[in-house]
C-alpha cells in the first residue's frame, strides 16, 4: 500500500521496464548506436535525457541547496541513475559559471544555474536558454524580526495543553532513527505552533531542499488563488483554443480533471501496465529531462481515455494547470516568474522558494522545486486553516475540502485535487488526512483532526527507508497529539476524505 503514495517512478524506485531501456541505451551508445524515443525530439537519446536530468539535479543541489557534489551524487537523481547504471557517468562543477557537466562516453550534457530559477538544463547543442531571467524579492522584514509564522523569530510561548512530550520527543528520533532514510529534515507544527523541528548535520532551516512533486500541490494553491479572483471556475473546460475545435475528443476536458489527473491525455510514463522499452523514452519524465517545453508538449497529446473516467498520475495534468496560471497571469499584464511570491509566498511568510523552469520559462513545478521544510509547513497551515491565513481569506472557502476529497475516476481514494489522501487508510492516520508528496520522501501531512502538520524532507536515496521511518513518526504522533473534540463525536474523519 505505501507504493500508492510513492510519486509514481520518480518517487520510488524506477520501473524495471524503464530502467531496461537505460542500460539498453547506455550499451547502445556504447557501441555506436544511437536508440531514439518516439516521444523525443529527433537526434536526442534517452542516454542523453538521462545525462541532462541528472546535471540538473545535481547544479541544483550544489548551487540552490549549498550541498558537496560528490554526496548529492549519490544521493540525489536516483530515479535516472541507479547505482547499477551509473557506471561511466563523471559530473564536473564549474563554479565560476555555476554550471554542471554530466558525461557519459561521448556525450555530455549540461545545466545551470540562473538565480532565482535556479538551474536548468540547456537543449542539446544549445549553450543557453530561450527567456531572460527575472530576480524574484520578497517585500517581507528580515524573517528574525517576525514571529512564527510570518517569520522565524525565537518564541516564548509553552508548548500546546494536551500535548505528550515523551511521544512527540520519540516521534522526532524516529524520524532520525534510521540513517538510510536520509532523512534531511522534520517539522511538527501543532494548533499553529512549531513543537518539535531537527535537521540532518549540513541541513539548516534555510535550506532549500528538494521538492520534487509537492510542488504538484503548490500548483494547485497557485490555481486557487485564481479562483478566488474570479478568473477559473474548476467545471469550466479547459480553455486550449486548440482543443475547443469542433469534433476534438480534448474539448470534453474540464478544468477539474486536471487537477484530479483524470483528463484521459495520453502521456507515456514507465508505470503503465503496457510499457515496453520498445515504447521509447517516457513523456512523464521527458519533461524534466528533455529541455522543451513542457506546457506545449503537454498540450499537444492526443486523447487517450474520455475525461473523468481513469484516474492516472501523470505530468501533463498539472503541467495544464501551470499552463493556465500562465495564461491568466500574463493576460492581466503581471511577471509570471514573480507571481508565487508576490500573490502567495510573501502573504504566508515565504521569503524564498526556488521554482525551476524549462528552457522556455516555464514553472516546472511537478517536480523542479526547492523549499525548506518550514515553507512546506506554512502551505500545510493554510491549508489546515481552509484557506484562511491570520485572519484573511486567501484560497476559496472550500478549496481545501476540494483538494482533499477522494477524486471520482480513481479506481481507489487515494488521490484529491492535485493532493494525496488517505482514503484507503494506507498510513497510520486518519483517513481525512491528506498529503503534498513527493519523490525521494518529501512529505508534507495535513491532519485536520489533530490540528497538526507534518514535513518530512530527506534526499532521494533515502526514499524507501524514509517512508517507513515516517510511517513509525506518524504512529508515535498520533500518540503524543489528542484528537480534537468534535472530530471525535463525528467519527474523526473530519467530514471528507473516509
Amino acid at each position: 500500500m505505501v507504493s500508492r503514495f510513492r510519486d509514481s517512478y520518480n518517487g520510488g524506485v524506477m520501473p524495471k521496464r524503464f530502467a531496461a531501456l537505460v542500460l539498453l541505451c547506455v550499451a547502445q551508445t556504447v557501441a555506436g548506436q544511437q536508440p531514439r524515443s518516439a516521444f523525443a525530439p529527433e537526434g536526442i537519446t534517452p542516454i542523453t535525457l538521462g545525462l541532462a536530468g541528472y546535471a540538473k539535479v545535481l547544479c541544483s543541489a550544489v548551487f540552490v541547496s549549498g550541498r558537496d557534489p560528490a554526496e548529492a551524487f549519490k544521493n540525489s537523481g536516483f530515479f535516472l541513475f541507479p547505482d547499477d547504471q551509473r557506471a561511466g557517468v563523471t559530473y564536473a562543477v564549474d563554479r565560476d559559471k555555476k554550471l554542471v557537466r554530466m558525461t557519459h562516453g561521448t556525450t555530455t550534457r549540461t545545466a545551470k544555474f540562473y538565480g532565482d530559477q535556479g538551474c536548468i538544463i540547456h537543449p542539446q547543442n544549445h549553450d543557453g536558454i530561450f527567456f531572460t531571467p527575472v530576480a524574484v524579492n520578497t517585500r517581507l522584514p528580515d524573517a528574525a524580526s517576525q514571529p512564527w509564522p510570518m517569520g522565524d523569530a525565537p518564541s516564548n510561548e509553552s508548548l500546546p495543553a494536551g500535548l505528550d512530550r515523551v511521544h512527540l520527543d520519540k516521534a522526532v528520533d524516529l524520524a532520525f532513527a534510521n540513517p538510510e532514510a536520509l532523512t534531511a529534515g522534520f517539522v511538527v507544527v501543532y494548533k499553529g505552533q512549531i513543537v518539535a523541528e531537527r535537521y540532518m548535520p549540513g541541513i539548516t532551516k534555510d535550506t532549500q531542499l528538494e521538492s520534487w512533486s509537492m510542488g504538484k500541490s503548490l500548483t494547485a494553491t497557485l490555481f486557487a488563488l485564481l479562483v478566488k479572483d474570479g478568473v477559473y471556475k474548476v467545471d469550466d473546460p479547459v480553455p486550449v483554443p486548440e482543443w475547443r475545435v469542433p469534433g476534438d475528443p480534448r474539448g470534453a476536458i474540464k478544468i477539474a480533471d486536471l487537477l484530479h489527473m483524470s483528463s484521459g491525455l495520453k502521456f507515456i510514463a514507465g508505470q503503465d501496465p503496457d510499457y515496453t522499452p520498445d515504447k521509447g523514452y517516457p513523456d512523464h519524465t521527458l519533461i524534466y529531462t528533455g529541455a522543451i517545453d513542457a506546457f506545449k508538449h503537454s498540450m499537444t497529446r492526443p486523447q487517450q481515455f474520455p475525461p473523468n473516467t481513469e484516474g492516472r498520475y501523470r505530468n501533463s495534468d498539472p503541467l495544464m494547470v501551470g499552463w493556465l496560471i500562465k495564461q491568466a497571469v500574463t493576460k492581466r499584464g503581471e511577471e509570471y516568474l514573480t507571481y508565487p511570491q508576490r500573490a502567495l509566498f510573501d502573504r504566508i511568510g515565504i521569503r524564498r522558494q526556488v521554482l525551476e523552469t524549462d528552457p522556455y520559462g516555464n514553472f516546472l513545478l511537478t517536480g523542479y522545486d526547492y523549499g525548506t521544510p518550514r515553507n512546506w509547513a506554512r502551505i500545510g497551515l493554510l491549508y489546515l486553516h481552509d484557506g484562511m491565513w491570520q485572519g484573511q481569506r486567501l484560497l476559496p472557502e472550500g478549496w481545501a475540502k476540494f483538494v482533499s476529497t477522494p477524486a471520482p475516476a480513481w479506481k481507489q481514494p487515494v488521490y484529491g485535487g492535485l493532493f494525496w489522501v488517505n482514503g484507503d487508510g494506507a498510513w497510520p492516520i486518519p483517513k481525512s488526512a491528506y498529503f503534498a508528496n513527493g519523490a525521494g520522501g518529501q512529505r508534507t501531512v495535513i491532519i485536520p483532526t489533530h490540528d497538526l502538520v507534518v514535513v518530512r524532507m530527506g534526499h532521494h536515496r533515502g526514499d524507501r527507508a524514509g517512508m517507513r521511518s515516517l510511517r513509525d513518526a506518524l504512529a508515535e504522533l498520533m500518540a503524543a497529539v489528542p484528537a480534537k473534540a468534535h472530530t471525535l463525536h463525528h467519527g474523526g474523519h473530519g467530514g471528507h476524505g473516509g
